[in-house]
């Protein structure tokens, strides 16, 4: 049995993330809906709380210089309107590096949000860990190092929502 500060701790990427969606540009409504999604259930009003204590406190996520990035997307119901969640992560750190809701996905948002990605930051040595949807395309467009992996990218696709 872990002990009950585990819990406490597992608490803090949740509201981290749902401060990073909403920063990426969801509204309180769309970021209390993507986490319905995954399974956590908290109003926008709680929400709101997280965003405003959280994103005085400093650049989320600070910039970084990963070694091995996963990529994914998944699609999500928003006010009845399907959008896709991009979503890269780095495989040492566990960071959340960045988020990103598109209306639609494919080859050009998969290229736009490794665009953001490395605008903010360096990934002159990263390499991409990624499915086959889209991302070897926007990766050579881009001139980033990547390769098709289902083995890792499972941090990203099997990873559990812990709930708050």
């Amino acid at each position: 049995m872990q002990p009950i500060r585990t819990l406490r701790v597992l608490r803090t990427p949740v509201r981290a993330f749902a401060v990073r969606l909403h920063q990426a540009g969801c509204s309180l409504r769309e970021t209390t809906t993507i986490l319905a999604e995954l399974g956590v259930e908290r109003s926008h009003g709680a929400v709101w709380n997280w965003v405003h204590r959280l994103s005085d406190s400093g650049r989320d996520p600070p910039e970084a210089k990963p070694k091995r990035v996963t990529v994914d997307e998944t699609a999500v119901k928003i006010n009845g309107d399907w959008s896709w969640l991009y979503a890269a992560i780095d495989i040492d750190t566990k960071l959340i590096l960045d988020v990103a809701l598109f209306g639609r996905h494919g080859t050009d948002p998969a290229a736009a949000f490794l665009h953001g990605l490395r605008e903010r930051h360096d990934l002159s040595n990263a390499e991409f860990l990624v499915d086959q949807f889209g991302y070897r395309t926007a990766l050579s467009r881009l001139g980033l190092n990547g390769r098709v992996n289902y083995t890792n990218r499972n941090l990203i696709e099997n990873c559990p929502v812990p709930s708050i």
